[in-house]
């Protein structure tokens, strides 16, 4: 023993000597180089790549949260980095075009993207679920609890035996839904009794935190099984009658019309508060059930700067009591502005007013000004249907930020641009703040200036404006689109 004891530091110091470049520290991400990208890497099972460079500002944001993430996942998943401009011949051979860039790698060999969370948590939950097998194998009722008291759902085939057909096809939707789902299979048909299943058949079971009398925690597929029968079974059907809304859950949930209640949810630490108004949307969930809109419950603190942003709210508003939005696919938004009362009645009339059309959409807008005389007409949210979808007006609209130093260079030849058209009386050259405004659904604005023309008879059918921005510029673009005769002074001699 006192040899083998003498002989490790040995060995640790020949593995420094034939990999120079790596570099075996006290973090618990591995750094990667050239020399030592294939040896190292073929020694995990499972491992998580960032490729990076020191520059990259996206880079600097996720350090921390690969930090962290690596530390909670140590044992199990190795991350790893590499730094691409000391580095780039393998970062060239996997591909790598952009920075930050997350591979997923099985024994050495890139298996796929990491398409998941960028946070401490999200990374840690997507690559746990990348560990052992597709599908866990279980033998008894014992192990059919463990797995299924679970914080998340779990899936599980039932099948007469290992040759069973419907396995293989259940296992391969296991291996192509695993980041996705949790799966487990048995190959004793008396391990769906419980559950009235006599035979071959699969068993979703929702999370017990989310246990509701409303609904059924466990439901039964029974229809032919198939990847894609599958899959449509298990994405009707998780969520059940009203969601626990994440980050990571939230753009699967907004496909379809959303009501959601934020508040002070915590299922970690505090379920059976979480629950107390969860039953409470559950119940109007129920009665509400069939008529084309989701049900949802989110942490408040979670999506704070989203509510404040496109709803207004402040970290103090709403106390404890839930904060109800209504979300559309189209963008549409509405908020319940009366309070949310214990016995679900305000919920109730909330509900009645949004079937009924009754409910009047939220905007976030900007006062809409007292005076609008200059050249360039301001537009907020609430005067945009006024303004800029007058059906006897063609209107070019810019959608700006106060602090965007483009808008600011640009606001001279706009204000000219508007002052030598100020005379045509069919058209309008006007600007909105995007920033403190909603822009509405058809305008397309990732960042400033973003520059529309809305002409008449084609309100719903927007142009956005690709030219240069120099005065001949705008005027040529304008000539070309305008459905009447531009008017204006000085217009011979700029075109």
């Amino acid at each position: 023993m006192a040899s083998a004891a003498r002989l490790l530091p040995a060995v640790t110091l020949a593995l420094l000597a034939c990999f120079p470049d790596a570099v075996f520290s006290r973090r618990d991400v591995l750094e990667l180089s050239d020399a030592d990208f294939d040896y190292l890497a073929t020694g995990h099972e499972t491992m998580l790549v960032k490729f990076y460079a020191p520059w990259c500002a996206h880079c600097k944001k996720l350090s921390p949260e690969f930090e962290k993430a690596a530390t909670r996942l140590k044992g199990t998943v190795q991350l790893a980095k590499v730094d691409c401009t000391a580095h780039s011949e393998t970062c060239g051979r996997f591909g790598v075009s952009g920075y930050p860039t997350l591979k997923i790698f099985r024994n050495g060999k890139d298996s796929a993207p990491y398409d998941g969370p960028r946070t401490a948590d999200g990374i840690f939950q997507h690559m746990k679920k990348q560990t052992g097998p597709d599908s866990v194998h279980l033998k008894t009722e014992e192990d059919l609890q463990i797995f299924s008291n679970h914080y998340d759902a779990s899936v599980v085939g039932v099948f007469s035996g290992a040759d069973s057909s419907h396995l293989t096809e259940f296992l391969r939707a296991a291996g192509l839904l695993r980041e996705q789902f949790r799966f487990a299979h048995t190959t004793d048909l008396k391990l769906g009794d419980k559950y009235g299943v006599t035979s071959e058949s699969v068993l979703l079971f929702r999370p017990p935190r989310l246990s509701s009398k409303f609904e059924d925690s466990v439901v039964v597929f029974r229809d032919h099984l198939t990847i894609s029968s599958l899959r449509r079974f298990i994405r009707d059907n998780i969520h059940g009658l009203c969601p626990h809304m994440t980050m990571e859950t939230r753009d699967r949930l907004r496909v379809r019309d959303l009501l959601t209640a934020y508040y002070d949810l915590d299922y970690h630490h505090n379920p059976r508060g979480s629950n107390y108004w969860r039953n409470r949307v559950m119940k109007m969930a129920s009665k509400y059930s069939g008529r084309g809109l989701t049900f949802s419950v989110a942490n408040k603190k979670d999506f704070l700067s989203e509510l404040e942003d496109e709803f207004g709210l402040g970290t103090s508003d709403g106390g404890e009591l839930p904060f109800i939005t209504i979300r559309t696919k189209l963008g549409h938004k509405y908020t319940m502005r009366e309070e949310f009362t214990r016995d679900g009645q305000s919920l109730e009339r909330f509900l009645d007013d949004y079937f009924a059309g009754r409910l009047k959409r939220y905007i976030m807008s900007e006062p809409v000004p007292e005076k609008n005389t200059a050249a360039v007409k301001v537009v907020v949210a609430e005067s945009f249907d006024d303004v800029v979808n007058d059906p006897d007006k063609d209107v070019l609209i810019q959608f700006y930020s106060r602090s965007c130093p483009h808008c600011k260079k640009l606001e001279p030849v706009y204000k000219e641009l508007a002052e030598t058209l100020s005379s045509d009386p069919n058209m309008v050259i006007a600007k909105m703040n995007a920033a403190d405004n909603d822009v509405p659904q058809g305008y397309d604005v990732q960042g400033y200036p973003t520059i529309y023309f809305a002409p008449v008879g084609k309100k719903d059918e927007p142009i956005r404006y690709e030219g240069g921005r120099e005065l001949r510029d705008f005027l040529k673009f304008l000539k070309n689109e305008a459905s009447p005769r531009l008017v204006g002074s000085g217009l011979k001699s700029e075109l």
